[in-house]
């Protein structure tokens, strides 16, 4: 497909209408309104056969042209399918290590489980320093990525960050066991790391405000995470570990700080195993507006949907336990956003079937 074809198809104006048409549900979801049927969300990703860590420029050429041959799937007035030109290869740049490897910590990737790992940092806790971002290798591999986006011009795909991750999962990825004792023991060392930690993901962040269309920008898995615009987003996975109160003293100034990079003041929190211990932490914090919840954090939906507050939004991953009818049933299609594991007749049929009242009708 010619370069011309490809930009004409990611500019079109039919899906930028039905895109819009989607954020302005999304946001009037987030604004407290009660829509006529449950938002569900599943966006398309770019795809490259490229090496994105030697050819990033091309990986991001590939991955356009894979969008425009998908777009008649975008088109889509129930389900919001968003075009997204997000690298997820090799569970994205650097993985859930991207952070990691800009601090300096030795990143590898594993074969034989197909994932990231980072080595343990050896040096003192407190001794963090913030990195040179100019001649850091990760980093650079990002922003070229992010400039290949920006010169195609094209006006209707969003561009995913790669996992600017939290102060929380970043701590415990670089010195796990030794941060845990650490808390007790050295609290104002903990403290220095993770300022230095909370710096370095505010200004990536900051650097994609600054370069990317806000209407084009959201963080990472944008496919399935995808907010109004404007909005933040981190990582909660190793919340799992820690108390409320280790959580609140030492994260939860650091997370909020985070969100208010943003235009909107607000964002999402990740979460995928047992995190409910801070729900009233989160529950304070005016700038936690949306969990996206997926595995083991999923079962856990009635006590988020029950306990948050009513102004907090919920996006839940469907799986064989978490399942539609458990989710309606639960939530009436109120403050909930759906991740189905796949786009079928069986899920159109029953979202559009969804009344006001929150009943819904099977079809046999």
């Amino acid at each position: 497909m010619l370069k011309s074809e490809v930009r004409a198809r990611l500019c079109d104006e039919d899906l930028l209408e039905i895109r819009e048409h989607h954020f302005s549900r999304l946001k009037a979801l987030y604004n407290g309104e009660l829509l006529d049927k449950p938002f569900v969300l599943k966006g398309i990703m770019g795809n490259s056969s490229a090496n994105a860590y030697l050819k990033p420029e091309l990986w991001v050429d590939e991955a356009m042209e894979s969008l425009a041959q998908q777009i008649e799937l975008a088109k889509d007035f129930t389900v919001f399918r968003p075009l997204v030109i997000e690298f997820l290869g090799f569970g994205g740049l650097y993985g859930v290590h991207f952070v990691d490897k800009i601090l300096g910590a030795n990143v590898l990737f594993r074969e034989d489980i197909g994932q990231w790992f980072t080595e343990l940092l050896k040096i003192p806790i407190g001794s963090l320093e913030f990195p040179n971002l100019e001649n850091n290798k990760a980093w650079n591999i990002a922003k070229r990525m992010a400039e290949r986006f920006l010169e195609w011009k094209v006006s209707v795909p969003i561009f995913g960050l790669p996992t600017i991750a939290s102060p929380v999962n970043i701590s415990v990825n670089l010195y796990e066991e030794r941060l845990f004792t650490s808390f007790c023991d050295k609290p104002q060392d903990v403290k220095h790391d993770l300022k230095i930690i909370n710096e370095l993901l505010c200004t990536l962040h900051k650097w994609y405000l600054e370069n990317i269309p806000i209407e084009q920008l959201q963080p990472v898995i944008a496919a399935e995470r995808c907010q109004p615009p404007g909005h933040g987003q981190l990582c909660g996975c190793s919340t799992q570990l820690i108390s409320s109160q280790i959580y609140k003293e030492f994260f939860a100034p650091l997370d909020d700080e985070l969100f208010k990079v943003y235009p909107q003041q607000k964002g999402m929190i990740h979460l995928c195993g047992a995190h409910t211990q801070h729900i009233r932490v989160w529950k304070e914090l005016g700038s936690f507006k949306a969990f996206q919840v997926n595995d083991r954090a999923a079962e856990d939906l009635e006590i988020y949907f029950k306990e948050l507050r009513e102004d907090q939004i919920i996006y839940v991953n469907l799986n064989d336990n978490v399942t539609l009818d458990k989710v309606l049933n639960i939530t009436k299609g109120k403050r909930i956003v759906i991740i189905p594991q796949v786009i079928d007749e069986g899920l159109y049929i029953k979202i559009t079937n969804f009344s006001e009242v929150g009943k819904y009708y099977e079809t046999t």
